[in-house]
This record gives structure tokens, sequence and C-alpha cells, in this order.
């Protein structure tokens, strides 16, 4: 039995704070063998630079995803073909910086795929999520015909295609965890094949917020119709994301637990 940590979309320096402070205890007192962390909104809420990146490699990180938000910060975005175990969706367009999935063992030598996708419904116009899954299933198959646990990041904003991929995943992949939205969801679970689900895992960062960001500044938005300036939040600190707990030789989830961690 493995156990891997998977923690939600971390949110502008108040997010780097959390996981900075919270994830060395979790990882010791769960036991996690491999760590997932989704990095999109790092550097002040939109994309990622090389100096946060670095501020973030002493932790113990197995692998970083991110999502739409990953192309914000130009600076940000060479850091994909850099770093192999940076990932991108899968399903952007061939030509595109960077991978959608690969290949980590955890210290006990037990290898564990992790891909990378990214939601169509309200979303930028990207390629189908799942066409991309099937294909890169069997990439990793041909590639890595070792691998039994397999771990899909959907970075999505509707909850029916977050599950949908869960449903249409399920028995192929060890887990689908939802992450984007930013508001963690009460809906883990095991589907009958053996695929646990959660349909958003939420933020790591400030929940005193409006998804993360300062509440003064979004409500003018929608009182006004007109565009406002962003700007991330710093207070409510708390971590969060999914322990999923998997058989190395089938790759069959045999449970899913949400993590809320509050503070600093």
């Amino acid at each position: 039995m493995i156990r891997l940590l998977f923690v939600g979309d971390v949110m502008g320096s108040a997010g780097r704070k959390a996981l900075k402070t919270h994830l060395h205890t979790i990882v010791d007192r769960e036991r996690v063998d491999l760590v997932v962390v989704n990095i999109e909104n790092v550097a002040g809420g939109f994309g990622i630079t090389a100096k946060v990146l670095q501020e973030l490699e002493p932790l113990p990180v197995n692998v970083w995803t991110t999502g739409n938000h990953v192309w914000d910060k130009k600076e940000g975005v060479p850091l994909l073909d850099a770093y192999p175990t940076l990932l991108r969706p899968a399903n952007y367009p061939e030509g595109n910086p960077g991978r959608g999935w690969c290949v980590e063992e955890t210290a006990g030598g037990v290898p564990v795929a992790v891909v990378n996708l990214q939601g169509q419904a309200l979303m930028p116009p990207i390629d189908n999520p799942f066409r991309v899954a099937d294909r890169v299933l069997q990439e990793i198959a041909e590639a890595h015909p070792e691998v039994r646990v397999v771990v899909v990041d959907m970075h999505a904003e509707a909850t029916s295609e977050k599950q949908a991929m869960g449903w249409y995943l399920d028995g192929r992949v060890t887990a689908v965890l939802g992450t984007h939205t930013h508001v963690p969801t009460a809906d883990e679970r095991l589907l009958p094949q053996g695929t646990a689900l959660q349909t958003d895992v939420g933020m790591t960062g400030p929940y005193d917020s409006i998804i993360g960001m300062n509440p003064a500044k979004v409500l003018e938005r929608f009182l006004y119709n007109t565009p406002r300036p962003f700007e991330p939040a710093k207070r409510g600190l708390q971590l969060r994301g999914a322990l999923v707990d998997a058989d190395e030789a089938t790759g069959r989830a045999v449970d899913i637990r949400r993590v809320q961690v509050n503070g600093p």
C-alpha cells in the first residue's frame, strides 16, 4: 500500500506560506509516499516564476501540476521545458512547451504516473481532455509498462466535467482530483472500479477572500460590471488537499480523505 498526497492550487505568497509551514508535518505524520502540488497561481495569484519555484524546491514535492494560468507570466513559460516534473495540461495543442505527464518513483521504488488535464467547459479553447486522456494512458503503458498507479489532476471549471472524467477513467487510473475552482467539495469517494474522485480538492491559501482574492476588488467588479485589478488576499490561511491510499500492485484506490490544515 502507498499513500499519495495531492495539494490544491497554491495561491500567491499566502499559499506558499501555508505550504511551507505545513507540508513537512503532513508528510511525516501521514507517512506520505508521494506528493503532488498544483502551483498555477503560485506567483502573485497568476502563473509561476523561477524565483518562486526555487523558493519551493526544498519542499518534499515530487510533481508540480498547473492549469490555464500557467501561461500568465511569460518568464515562467520556459520553466515548463526546464523542469521535467513541472507539468502543464496534456491537452494543449502540440507545439506548446512542456509536457502533460511524468512518472516518478516513491522512496520505496513504486513508479507513479501523474497526468495533468484541463477541461473545456467555460474555459479557453483546448483539445478534448477525454480523448487526450486515452492517448496519454496509452503512452504511459508503452513507455512505462510497470506503472500501475496513475493520478490525474483534472483542472476544470465545471463540476460535471470533472466528475465525468472520474467516471470515464474509473478502473483505469488510481485517482481523479479536481482543481481550478478553489472551493473544496465534500464529495470524495471511491468509484465502482476503484478510482478515487473528488470534484475539487480546494485552494491552499487565504480563505478570508473570494477564491483567494481581496473581496473588495472582486465585489467592485460584480457591482460595476467593469474591469478591476485583482489582488491576492493574505488572511485565513489553510492548506487543502486529498490523501489517497492505493494498492501498488493493482493501481486501485482503497481510500480517499480530505485534508484541511488551518493557520498559521
